[in-house]
């Protein structure tokens, strides 16, 4: 029965808009040990059928069977498996690390298949005795000659006792005496296990090949002993199923060949991850400016136009539609064309243009305004309301009993500022606590923001001063006080309108006279 079976292996490779068709229904069976020689022309397609059964390739169309199971439907973990378990690669240009001893060049075959590290020095030192380099296992790749480095190369493959060794002119670099050496090596693996190798060397495949293959444009030429049909009947419905084992390598390993590769150049490590380092903390100094002044434009922005608030009344004001109408309207002016190239003036009565409007508040649009904050949290700081209703504020005077004005008024600072600002010196305060204070600073130890109906707060400038206009209504003539003279004293009372007003003879109502 045989060990591998390709059934019209076809592939091709395409380069622009065309396509080369480099195996050409590839039909071949090799035993379970034997040492088979591909011969060919550079072009021919040998080195794509080695990479097809060694599983770096992927053929097109037909079949790869190994061990009476088909290829067709495997994964890459499978060709991972495939790859780490039935093939070993000698190549041409050895392919070894040049930074890793021979004996590391060995073990690291071992590193995906589980094995634990003792047993990995164990069959390495194995491998490396049967190629006859048990004096060398300590050197670098750099320090032996090149027909060492190949028997390194051949132990590696061997290592994993693989089903299939694979040769790419192994001897391509070698003198004639080392590649007699290397050759007589094959040929002894070939005695109990597949050996297929890849060569433009004829007489070297006469020697000591079992069997040659001789390829050309993709295609068969001969097959000097190929299997014959009735010995290879059992596997013309090969499996297509099997469980492998995957590839699998421990963190502990993982981690010791990456620290050992850093450690082999420790400048380049070093530059590298000080480059490294510069980028990312540049990186992270760029997203702190950028946070940072963002947060700065938001607090300067709230800051500033908490000072110019957008303002809805109700008041009568002339509005000029035609030219500042609400969005979308067209204007009305139309058959004028905005800077034109021609010199002519026209004359123009801008009153016509103006009417009267008033904001008309409903209770839709109100609730609508009061829910704005709860709908657009991140683009509103505040919203406070202004209403007609004045409450009877009464403060014990130096003449007597004083009536504050609280009605229709407002603050420019989002309905809260100081009392010098106008002839009210009140105003309703807002219910983001949080925004007042982005704005405003506590003075004292005890001071902070009112939290009962009957508390208020009172408001200084940047120099701490108030209004002598306020002071005098609460009987206060000093020219300086402190904070403790006012912080948790009554100074003020809030008066019902039944106790205010008062209903004359003639049934109407007056004000009390403080």
């Amino acid at each position: 029965m045989g060990k591998l079976q390709l059934v019209n292996i076809e592939k091709s490779y395409k380069t622009g808009n065309s396509s080369i068709k480099v195996l050409k229904g590839i039909s071949l069976e090799f035993r379970e040990s034997e040492f088979v020689s591909i011969l060919g022309p550079s072009g021919s397609g040998k080195t794509t059928l080695l990479n097809i059964i060694g599983g770096l390739d992927q053929y097109d169309a037909g079949d790869l069977v190994i061990n009476n199971l088909s290829t067709k439907h495997f994964k890459d973990r499978d060709w991972d498996a495939y790859r780490n378990r039935s093939i070993g690669f000698v190549f041409q240009n050895y392919n070894l690390i040049s930074h890793q001893s021979v004996l590391q060049n060995v073990e690291i075959a071992m590193t995906l298949s589980g094995v634990s590290n003792s047993e990995r020095k164990a069959r390495a030192k194995e491998a490396l005795a049967d190629v006859g380099l048990s004096d060398h296992i300590h050197k670098k790749p750099n320090q032996l000659s090149g027909g060492q480095m190949q028997r390194v190369a051949i132990a590696r493959a061997l290592v994993n006792n693989p089903d299939i060794i694979l040769a790419d002119e192994p001897t391509g670099a070698l003198d004639s005496k080392t590649s007699t050496q290397v050759m007589n090596i094959l040929r002894e693996i070939a005695k109990k296990r597949l050996v297929i190798m890849v060569t433009h060397n004829e007489e070297i495949a006469n020697e000591y090949s079992s069997r040659i293959i001789r390829f050309l444009d993709g295609e068969i030429q001969s097959d000097s002993d190929p299997i014959e049909k009735k010995d290879s009947a059992s596997i013309n419905q090969p499996r297509t199923t099997k469980k492998r084992d995957k590839t699998s390598m421990s963190l502990f390993t993982a981690l010791s060949l990456s620290f050992k590769n850093l450690l082999t150049k420790k400048g380049r490590t070093i530059l590298t991850s000080f480059a490294g380092s510069i980028g990312i903390i540049g990186v992270a100094l760029v997203l702190a400016l950028s946070s940072g002044l963002s947060n700065q434009l938001d607090v300067m922005q709230s800051d500033t136009l908490a000072n110019f608030p957008i303002m809805i009344d109700t008041n009568e004001q002339f509005v000029d539609f035609s030219e500042l109408g609400p969005p979308g309207s067209e204007k009305s002016n139309s058959k004028y064309e905005e800077f034109p190239e021609d010199t002519t003036i026209y004359a123009y009565d801008y009153s016509e243009s103006f009417i009267m409007h008033k904001n008309v508040f409903t209770d839709d649009f109100l609730s609508y305004v009061e829910n704005i904050e709860n709908e657009l949290p991140e683009e509103v700081n505040n919203i406070s309301f202004t209403r007609g209703v004045g409450v009877n504020l009464l403060a014990e005077g130096t003449d007597g009993v004083v009536k504050f004005e609280t009605m229709s008024q407002n603050s420019m600072m989002g309905g809260f500022s100081g009392p010098s600002m106008g002839f009210s010196h009140w105003y309703e305060m807002p219910k983001d606590h949080q925004f007042i204070l982005e704005l405003y600073d506590l003075i004292g130890e005890n001071s902070r923001l009112p939290e009962a109906e009957n508390e208020i707060a009172i408001v200084v400038d940047e120099y701490n001063r108030l209004s002598t206009l306020f002071l005098e209504k609460l009987a206060l003539t000093e020219e300086e006080y402190d904070v403790t003279d006012f912080v948790g004293k009554t100074m003020l009372k809030l008066l019902p309108n039944d106790v205010y007003y008062t209903e004359a003879e003639n049934g109407l109502f007056t004000p009390a006279n403080p």
